[in-house]
């Protein structure tokens, strides 16, 4: 949003309002920027003024973007290949008058289009979360008195005020600020309240650095400070944010490309055939009804009526588990994307470190000291040289950790087991590690009491408490804040037998040093003054300080989170830090977490990305692991710059910042605990407990449920593919049908209602994470699985064939035959069913039980595969009729020979695997040594 006119300063006429709106206010002195926007700090803006300003801008709130109607978006959810094969399935049956089949068709396609209904309304429900944040209500200025309105009521060149507690309802240029701290967190990824002030800046500060702005549903943690409007609405960085939302379109995720290309090729497949066994038997002069009976009997048996339902059931098995492990799944087609990853771009704050800042080390009396436990529990110890030391040995670090318990304004407490800080995160480390060094609030409280303070402001850098030490006794002053500014006031340090003289460079020395490692540094002093003295002012301290040490603090990251990085690391996937915070820290982090490119690469940061072209930041986002001070824009850009390279994008966030990037990923992850309601309502996925370990797991939990689709699709299609064979081959030969098209409504819909879904439930191979992740334009079988698919139904329309032709040659009637038919295919697919376990190993391998509820699928099946052929209600239904036991033999004999023959080609492929050949285990997988094949 650049204005008009050179950086800094302002022509006599601005122009029109809307022009002075699209300036760089933190660049703008604050008495010009008063007065460009006609505002007065004394008066505020009267009653006509702000109408008049209302009528041109309208409310400050994220305005409601018009979208599809309800029905439009309901119809497209119809308008997919899969489900045109399901509605011409649906027809065919219902041709057939058969029409319950019909209706469980048609309401398979219902359910789903329904949930694709509501799963579309994500982004309408990011905006309208975005709406509500920005509710709130504000203390302005108008016409010489401060009232109180609704934050929607606000205009541009309002005077508000701002005080602890408060939701900044607009976006604001800072005109006057007393110790003001507003975490932007939601904004900029910034774990640490950022501290205010009032003066200008640079045009090229990054948002984050804006210490003279603060920005609309952001929330002020401490001080006060007054601002003047210079934006509302979809001006404000918020509403920008809200728009990058609506302009952002959610892609197809792997598995819904793959699964419309199969579906299509499915569907000219089918109609191909159907067509060519009507022309062949008008060629024989078939009567023409006849043959479109055939014709669409043979459509009927290629339709893979079960897919979608198995489709939907096997995503929903995987979102079952990864709730189980802290992974929420908000849109199905997400689980099988988490399988196709192939980056992970991780905000860093609370996904991969604790949201905790806590002290690691301590530098006193010339001493290094190691702090153990991570975290605002008080849990750990002070050591030195790895051995635990008692802090009241050394009086400087004891003094040092005095003055950073006292010189204080924070308090830590648990509940629940968890351990949070009331006030500053940086203060709340502060507490803790005093506490680690056995040091009692309470106690040294009632022992040296507080008398007065001077808080922190951003332009001194500093905190001052005042106590008394008894008595007779001068009263000691201590200070903490940033090492320049106390530095620059110390005459001495405080050794271990006393004061010494104070190298200041050595002690810059150490802090550059700690800072190289991302770790923040403040810097504690103390000076005694008069006995009497009741309050400490500015003067007080500026000088005779005797410095205590330093304490470097981080937000540290989660062992979990590095165990976790690694397992992505060897399962092919890389993760990237995209974060709000500094570049040094980021780094660091990067670098503790076993992040590879973060040791070679320097981070870059939003100024390095805004230089780049779209190729050079495509190439950028490809080599470069870290990047730090980011807008929501630059983590849009870096998204799509990762897809134009062809991966699978999976992006982490908690922000309002992060919800247009979460939209635009191939998977989006927001977190529950410390994560914004914009940022859960664009996510495909949430995490319960913020954590990237969790992440991982979902990962590995996506890998499973491809597998698991992979298994079912390339087990049902034989039974498809085997009953076009033998219809198609029936009308050629112009020989009586062995099945008919009801009795292939009952293979389709009961075996994959009774043996197909347990494949669902199928647990994960071992290795799974230790093979790169699914190609993502790798089609959805390989050619090895293509293969099997067509030898399966090859050896199941032999064995139909074969049944049928020795049950009529055994004066069997035409009924009895197919009944022995339809048990061969429904046999043979049983069989089948225990060798899809697994695309390399036999089910003996894979084990017997551990997957029980494929026994409990293929006793159902037999049961009802008796049922259908015993029972006389199903025999009048199905046109099926009783056989005899020693047909029987015959059948169980063809479904053993096709499970024979599968293993025996597993076999073969495993061998030819070993010759460093690819196995034939899917698209984009690593060759694997199995057990050999039983």
């Amino acid at each position: 949003m650049k204005g008009p006119g050179a950086p800094g300063d302002h022509p006599e006429k601005p122009g029109s309002m809307e022009e002075v709106l699209g300036r760089h206010w933190h660049q703008v002195p604050e008495a010009d920027a008063v007065a460009l926007l006609g505002a007065s700090t004394e008066k505020g803006l009267d009653l006509f003024e702000v109408n008049r300003r209302r009528e041109r801008f309208g409310p400050n709130t994220v305005p409601e973007r018009k979208g599809r109607s309800p029905l439009a978006r309901f119809l497209l959810q119809i308008h997919q290949p899969l489900v045109y094969v399901l509605l011409i399935s649906g027809g065919v049956t219902l041709f057939f008058k058969e029409v319950v089949d019909a209706l469980v068709i048609l309401g398979v396609v219902l359910v789903n289009a329904v949930v694709g209904y509501y799963q579309e309304g994500k982004a309408l429900r990011a905006i309208e979360a975005l709406r509500k944040s920005m509710t709130s209500f504000a203390a302005v200025l108008r016409s010489g008195r401060r009232e109180k309105i609704s934050s929607e009521d606000l205009v541009p060149g309002d005077i508000v005020f701002l005080g602890s507690g408060d939701k900044v309802p607009a976006d604001l240029r800072l005109i006057g600020v007393r110790d003001l701290q507003v975490n932007e967190s939601a904004l900029t990824g910034e774990p640490v309240p950022a501290q205010k002030a009032a003066g200008a800046l640079p045009e090229e500060a990054p948002l984050a650095d804006r210490r003279n702005m603060a920005y609309s549903s952001t929330i002020v943690t401490y001080g006060t400070g007054t601002g003047v409007v210079v934006a509302t609405g979809s001006g404000t960085e918020i509403g920008r944010i809200s728009e990058l939302i609506a302009s952002v379109d959610a892609l197809e995720t792997p598995l819904t490309r793959k699964i419309g290309k199969f579906s299509r090729v499915l569907l000219a497949a089918i109609l191909v055939l159907s067509g060519l066994a009507f022309v062949v038997g008008i060629l024989r002069d078939e009567p023409p009804v006849e043959m479109f009976h055939a014709a669409t009997a043979l459509a009927v048996g290629a339709i893979p009526e079960g897919l979608p339902a198995a489709v939907t059931i096997i995503m929903a098995a995987g979102v079952f588990r990864m709730a189980r492990r802290n992974a929420i799944i908000r849109r199905l087609p997400a689980v099988e994307t988490l399988g196709s990853t192939t980056v992970i771009c991780s905000d860093k704050t609370g996904t991969l470190t604790r949201n905790q800042m806590t002290v690691q080390e301590v530098l006193a009396g010339g001493e290094r000291f190691e702090v153990t436990g991570t975290g605002y529990a008080p849990r750990g110890e002070i050591r030195r040289g790895g051995s635990p030391v008692d802090p009241g040995a050394f009086p400087a670090l004891r003094e040092c950790l005095a003055a950073g318990l006292l010189c204080n304004d924070s308090e830590i407490s648990e509940k629940d087991g968890l351990w949070t800080v009331q006030g500053d995160p940086t203060e709340g480390a502060l507490v803790s590690a005093a506490r680690k060094g056995g040091l009692d609030r309470e106690a040294l409280s009632k022992e040296l009491p507080r008398l007065d303070a001077i808080p922190f402001e951003s332009q001194h850098q500093y905190m001052v408490s005042l106590h008394d030490a008894g008595p007779g006794r001068p009263r000691i002053a201590w200070m903490k804040g940033s090492a320049e500014a106390v530095l620059a006031r110390c005459r001495a340090a405080l050794g271990p037998g006393g004061e010494v003289p104070l190298d200041a460079e050595a002690v810059r020395r150490e802090i550059d040093g700690l800072a190289e490692r991302g770790l923040r540094v403040l810097a504690f002093a103390r000076k005694d003054l008069p006995s009497g003295a009741a309050s400490v002012k500015h003067e007080d301290v500026g000088e005779g300080l005797v410095f205590l040490g330093l304490q470097a603090m981080i937000d540290p990251p989660r062992p979990e989170a590095a165990r976790a990085v690694a397992a992505c690391r060897r399962a092919g996937i890389r993760v990237k830090m995209i974060t709000g915070d500094h570049a040094v820290t980021a780094g660091a982090i990067a670098r503790e977490l076993g992040i590879e490119e973060a040791r070679s690469l320097p981070a870059l940061t939003s100024r390095d990305l805004e230089k780049l072209s779209d190729e050079g930041l495509i190439e950028a986002a490809e080599r470069t692991a870290v990047f730090a001070r980011v807008s929501p824009e630059q983590k849009l850009r870096l998204v799509e710059a990762l897809q134009a390279r062809g991966h699978v994008v999976a992006m982490t966030g908690d922000g309002v910042n992060d919800a247009p990037a979460l939209r635009r990923a191939d998977i989006g992850v927001a977190m529950a605990l410390g994560g914004t309601e914009a940022a859960r309502e664009a996510a495909d996925m949430v995490l319960t407990d913020d954590n990237f370990a969790s992440i991982e797991a979902a990962v590995e939990e996506g890998r499973g449920v491809f597998d698991n689709l992979q298994k079912f699709i390339v087990w049902t299609l034989p039974t498809n593919g085997g009953q076009a064979m033998v219809l198609l081959l029936g009308i050629v030969l112009g020989t009586v049908l062995p099945i008919v098209p009801v009795q292939v409504l009952w293979i389709n819909m009961m075996t994959a209602l009774c043996l197909g879904m347990t494949l669902a439930f199928e647990p994960k191979e071992t290795g799974i994470m230790d093979r790169p992740p699914n190609t993502p334009g790798a089609p959805l079988l390989t050619g090895i699985l293509l293969w099997r698919i067509l030898s399966v139904s090859v050896l199941l329309c032999g064995g139909v064939f074969a049944i049928f032709e020795w049950e009529i040659r055994r004066q069997a009637s035409p009924e009895e035959a197919r009944t022995a038919a339809v048990a061969t295919i429904v046999l043979g697919q049983l069989f089948y069913l225990f060798n899809c376990r697994s695309h390399t190993r036999s089910f003996i391998q894979v084990g017997l039980f551990s997957n029980v509820w494929i026994w409990a699928g293929a006793a159902s099946m037999v049961l009802l595969q008796l049922l259908f052929t015993y029972l006389p209600i199903l025999n009048a239904a199905f046109h099926s009729r009783p056989i005899d036991a020693f047909a029987w033999v015959w059948i169980v004999a063809v479904g053993l020979a096709i499970s024979a023959a599968v293993g025996l080609e597993k076999e073969l492929w495993r061998r030819f695997a070993r010759g460093g050949r690819s196995s034939p285990g899917g698209p984009g997988r690593a060759s694997q040594e199995p057990p050999p094949v039983v």
